[in-house]
């Protein structure tokens, strides 16, 4: 199947889980406009661009961007003003990675039932979200992190020093060390990768100061089979950033879902993020400010 086949089935199933969506029914919209090839979601899109070029006039039915880069001013001669450092992204949001997009919001100190509101936290971050809106099927939706090419998220993390990047995965595909992470125990793991040791550990120390397990994907004995996990690739866009370095945090299924009491719909999660949502958001925010205090302003 060529690119452009793959798009264009692509593009029918995906306007068919929308137009479902819509109240329209599913399989008369895939008979209706069928192509001569079934769709295969076994290739993602070779890039955002690619994807765009594909499905641009559905932004805001299938996908949506959202991102927020905060102006800052330095107009005294004689002063020295504070400038952005970090940013959040979440690359695979809303249906995607079901989760991260909340978090990204909450971590950049915004409410996620009010992105386009005012801060709700002090200290803000810029940020940038891809995301899935289909009610379902949102993985055909997925580019690896390494193709990203969004003008948007590429300038955003290369005027920055730091970036958090937030990724969905499963229990089980991480393979942890059964004797560590037995199947039947606790399943709530984050996976702290990304080039920059500094930021790694300042999130591995606040996240289990905050009551939560987390791993460096860099140590043993969990790099031999974390490195599709551990976020270094010179071309993820947490490693694109002014120091050529940054984190990424691989979250479970079961970790996401204790963050809130209403997973399982985009309303839900955005009215129902509980406690445990507020910790782990805070211990992200404790281990940039970690990281940002060796980051004077000068």
């Amino acid at each position: 199947m060529t690119l452009n086949d793959r798009s264009a089935s692509r593009r029918t199933v995906l306007t068919a889980f929308a137009a479902a969506a819509a109240g329209a029914p599913l399989l008369g919209q895939l008979a209706a406009a069928a192509p001569a090839v079934a769709a295969d979601y076994s290739e993602e899109y070779p890039s955002n661009t690619a994807l765009y070029k594909a499905l641009g006039s559905e932004e805001g039915s299938t996908f949506s961007r959202r991102y927020r880069r905060h102006e800052k001013f330095d107009l005294q001669m004689g002063q020295k003003y504070d400038f952005p450092r970090t940013a959040v992204l979440a690359l695979h949001g809303g249906g995607i990675e079901i989760g991260t997009s909340e978090l990204c919001l909450g971590i950049a100190g915004y409410s996620p039932s009010d992105s386009a509101g005012a801060p709700v936290l002090p200290v803000t971050h810029d940020y940038f979200m891809f995301e899935g809106l289909l009610s379902s099927g949102n993985r055909a939706l997925h580019v690896t992190s390494k193709n990203c090419d969004d003008h948007v998220a590429l300038s955003l993390v290369s005027s920055h020093l730091n970036v958090l990047s937030l990724h969905g995965c499963t229990f089980d595909q991480l393979k942890l060390p059964t004797s560590e992470f037995p199947a039947t125990g606790n399943r709530r793991v984050a996976v702290v990768g990304g080039l920059n040791p500094a930021f790694r550990t300042a999130l591995v120390t606040e996240l289990k100061k905050a009551g939560f397990q987390a791993v460096d994907a860099f140590k043993s004995p969990y790099s031999a089979t974390l490195a599709d996990f551990d976020g270094s690739h010179v071309n993820n866009p947490c490693n694109r950033t002014m120091l050529s370095m940054g984190a990424q945090l691989e979250l479970t299924t079961e970790l996401r879902q204790s963050l809130f009491d209403d997973y399982g719909s985009r309303g839900g999660r955005a009215s129902s993020w509980n406690g445990e949502f507020v910790k782990f958001r805070d211990a992200c925010r404790a281990a940039i400010a970690v990281v940002e205090a060796t980051q004077p302003i000068l």
